[in-house]
């Protein structure tokens, strides 16, 4: 087949139909999962004051202009709906859902598109073990849905329907690299740590830092290189409990501060969701967007505005709240056995393919 064939050409659009067929059926499945634990499916508008605040993502930026003024108002089209929901929160929804188109900049490959959907929920009143018990029952409903016996992804699998792993990112490092990671940081929580012990640790097991790295860095290569390949190796791996410096949005342990109440779900080696304790702290938070933002501008050279009216909200959600972002795009594919993005897709973007065998 033609790698330069158009999506639409009948022959490659046909080769594409049963991974969109059983993007329908986990599409509905989904819902009934929500709609049965008590859900409201939610919306909310993809132009955002800001589009996420994470310091290395590329993003689209637009001009709003409304009648009447002289010139057009920044906005952004965001990265997750996660501001608007968290808002939703605040207004007293206890529990919400909502299948979103999201727009990631500079992003394609075999697992990544520029737009994409995200699933998100959050609960009020709930901790991020709850989201855990989510996830189990969400992608076994997903594989059901699909007629998968086991999720697949280039001559990996595993099986979603048997007993997950719940693996702390610390016991990873220290099963997969044999380092002990909460050592490399001298001070729990501190959110610039030296790096200069986990750069040694990841010498020792040829994992070379850059003559720059921050300790977040070296963090991420040794993860890449060493620890994320082996996650969701024949039964799906909840990686859990991050150190403070990475907790994004996520809220201090209570019984641990130097870790936050964070996990990332793996099935075949992919990372398939990323959930949060909510941190409901503004000021907290300020800082930590103030610190992301220090670092893109020394990185790229550009920051984002801060949704001023989401952090005013932070204090009217109930302090017990959680909330994850799952991408619905990779799910379809672990659960149909596509191989690249573009298959599960019905268009892409302009400028791919969806070609090939």
């Amino acid at each position: 087949m033609a790698t330069n064939m158009p999506w639409w050409e009948k022959e490659n659009f046909n080769r594409r139909r049963p991974y969109l067929a059983a993007r329908q059926a986990i599409l509905r499945a989904l819902r009934r999962f929500f709609e049965d634990a008590g859900f409201d499916e939610v919306e909310t508008p993809a132009l955002q004051v800001s589009p996420g605040m994470e310091p290395h993502l590329r993003v689209f930026k637009t001009g709003l202009e409304e009648p009447f003024e002289a010139s057009a108002r920044p906005l952004y089209l965001h990265t997750s709906p996660e501001f608007a929901m968290k808002k939703l929160l605040a207004a007293g929804m206890p529990k919400i859902f909502q299948v979103a188109r999201v727009w990631r900049n500079g992003e394609r490959s075999d697992l990544h598109h520029p737009e994409f959907t995200m699933v998100e929920w959050y609960r009020a009143g709930a901790g991020y073990g709850d989201l855990m018990d989510d996830c189990e029952g969400l992608v076994r409903a997903a594989a059901t849905a699909a007629g998968a016996k086991e999720l697949t992804h280039v001559n990996r699998r595993c099986d979603p329907f048997g007993p997950w792993e719940r693996l702390s990112v610390q016991d990873a490092f220290a099963r997969y690299a044999g380092i002990d990671l909460l050592a490399t940081i001298a001070t729990p929580g501190d959110p610039e740590p030296d790096p200069a012990a986990l750069a040694a640790g990841a010498r020792r097991i040829g994992v070379e830092p850059g003559p720059e790295d921050r300790w977040e860095d070296i963090f991420f290569r040794v993860m890449l290189d060493r620890i994320e390949p082996r996650l969701g190796e024949g039964r799906l791996t909840i990686l859990y409990d991050y150190p403070l410096c990475l907790a994004a949005l996520a809220r201090p342990k209570p019984d641990d501060p130097g870790l936050a109440e964070r996990f990332e779900l793996y099935a075949c080696g992919m990372e398939l969701a990323n959930a949060f304790g909510e941190l409901t702290d503004a000021d907290a938070q300020r800082d930590r967007f103030a610190r992301d933002m220090d670092l893109r501008e020394r990185l790229y050279g550009d920051r984002l505005p801060v949704d001023e009216d989401f952090l005013a909200a932070l204090a009217r959600i109930p302090p017990e709240s959680a909330g994850i972002a799952l991408g619905f795009d990779r799910l379809v594919m672990l659960a149909s056995g596509a191989a690249r993005i573009e298959d599960v897709l019905w268009a892409p973007v302009a400028g791919g393919s969806a070609a090939g065998g």
